[in-house]
């Protein structure tokens, strides 16, 4: 029987160091950096032929306020509503926080890793995958990683972009010899995602 995959990526995290692997950020339109989960997750799992089956490709991200970033939240909603599209993606979103003198100060995303990490750790414990692999380089999440690990009954893997010429980084634990599943640029150009939401229809 194949192992049951998840795929939990931290979407602005991956997004941002999407840019800087493969994109010069000052030039580069918004959109370049975007991805389509679902052809990551066939991408990430596919290599396994019929030993995996990815089940869900979860994706965690900040939702901008409505009344403060009108366009901003429709282009989230639109592209939320594209991941959705696809049966196996499921998206978990949390409002973002403003600071006092916005916009001055930018928003930022509050609760989003705590969200995935309690994800990733509960989902292990009710034995909702056999292997749980994380995209981001969010060292926050490091914790829900040596969780799963400790309890010695799934496979914990991570997933990170392997940049044009920057040095390579990816989350570790000190001590499991986590593999790591690296995206490339050739396969990164498979699964971009060029929609330019904000003006899209």
């Amino acid at each position: 029987m194949a192992e049951r995959v998840v795929l939990f990526v931290d979407y602005q995290n991956a997004y941002r160091h999407a840019r800087d692997a493969f994109h010069d950020h000052s030039p580069a339109p918004y959109w370049m950096g975007q991805f389509d989960p679902a052809a990551l997750g066939a991408f990430i799992t596919g290599r396994h032929g019929q030993e995996r089956e990815l089940r869900q490709v979860r994706m965690y991200r900040g939702m901008p306020d409505a009344t403060k970033e009108q366009r901003a939240n429709r282009a989230v909603r639109r592209q939320i509503a594209k991941w959705q599209a696809h049966p196996l993606v499921e998206v978990t979103t949390r409002p973002l926080r403003y600071p006092p003198d916005y916009p001055s100060s930018r928003a930022q995303e509050k609760g989003i890793d705590v969200q995935l990490a309690l994800d990733f750790a509960m989902m292990a414990v009710r034995n909702e995958y056999d292997i749980g692999i994380l995209m981001s380089n969010d060292t926050d999440l490091r914790p829900a990683l040596e969780e799963v690990i400790q309890l010695g009954t799934h496979t914990v893997e991570v997933a990170a972009w392997h940049p044009l010429t920057a040095q390579r980084r990816r989350l570790t634990v000190r001590g499991s010899p986590l593999y790591c599943r690296w995206i490339d640029y050739r396969a990164y150009s498979t699964i971009q995602d060029n929609t330019d939401y904000v003006r899209r229809i």
